[in-house]
């Protein structure tokens, strides 16, 4: 693949642009190219992406999976290319989970189309195919997303036009990653919803709190309030514009903004409504005039 095809391929090229590539070539040089498409590889001679976004593959699903393909085989090839450190074996692009049920299906061989991608396409692919396959749990998805941020210079907006997402689905899957350890190892075990876990990013005790949502069954809801709780007894008055109690996005979003921007920021939501306000709020006048600086970009 040549520097000038890299630079214009851009985000975006998940699982649609991949099997894109698998029609049928027309012109000479493509047929030329063609001929190690869609052959059968060794099993043993492919191995997994160490940069592989999803961690963990249901043992259920495998098995589904394995019987459908000892009955009537791979249908769909395993993307791979040649293992940079391993010459003759190669490293799976797209596909993981059907090379792993195939190795319980006994298969000897699978059929795999070769690709030319280099290490930081072959990671923005396996990402970007994940999330747009809906094969992460949310702590993968987020992880996802902050790699393709640090590692590709991808902003937020930018990733959710190219993923079909909306922003702020994006902003508040990340936040996910500032909880404890212990709290996302429950959410990657299914064992609590995204929205319990945005409940916890605000809490005083996230572990405690998580705990206790799972041993009583708790609900998203019952999970906002008593992450409320503490705070609501500490503050008995409230004044006309706390009347209402924030909840958990809409406080975390407040700690993003006053984070980029180093000011004070409050984002009142009128409940029920789609308007609203935010107040932001600077000390001195080179704080406004640097405000204006960054909204004017």
């Amino acid at each position: 693949m040549t520097g000038k095809s890299q630079k214009s391929r851009g985000l975006g090229r998940g699982l649609s642009a991949l099997m894109a590539d698998v029609e049928p070539r027309t012109s000479e040089e493509e047929v030329g190219t063609s001929r190690r498409m869609d052959q059968m590889v060794p099993i043993e001679k492919i191995h997994p992406n160490p940069e592989q976004p999803r961690r963990s593959f249901g043992q259920d699903e495998l098995d589904d999976l394995a019987r459908s393909i000892a009955e009537k085989g791979v249908i769909q090839p395993i993307i791979v290319r040649e293992y940079p450190a391993n010459s003759g074996t190669y490293q799976i692009v797209a596909g993981e989970r059907r090379w792993r049920a195939s190795q319980i299906a006994k298969l000897h061989s699978v059929p795999v189309i070769f690709r030319d991608y280099n290490d930081t396409e072959v990671l923005e692919i396996a990402i970007i195919e994940n999330i747009q396959r809906a094969d992460l749990n949310p702590v993968e998805e987020a992880a996802g997303y902050r790699q393709l941020m640090d590692k590709f210079g991808h902003t937020q907006e930018k990733l959710a036009a190219a993923l079909g997402k909306s922003r702020s689905h994006i902003a508040n899957s990340m936040r996910l990653l500032g909880l404890p350890e212990g709290v996302r190892d429950l959410l990657e075990q299914g064992k609590l919803t995204s929205g319990h876990a945005r409940a916890l990013i605000t809490a005083q005790d996230p572990m405690a709190l998580a705990n206790q949502i799972v041993a009583g069954g708790l609900s998203v809801r019952e999970a906002e309030r008593l992450a409320k709780a503490p705070k609501l007894a500490k503050k008995p008055l409230k004044t006309k514009s706390s009347s209402v109690e924030k909840d958990a996005d809409t406080r975390a979003l407040e700690g993003d903004l006053a984070a980029a921007l180093r000011m004070k920021v409050v984002v009142d939501h009128t409940p029920g409504q789609e308007a609203g306000k935010i107040t932001i709020s600077y000390k001195t006048l080179d704080d406004l005039d640097e405000l204006c600086r960054k909204l004017s970009l």
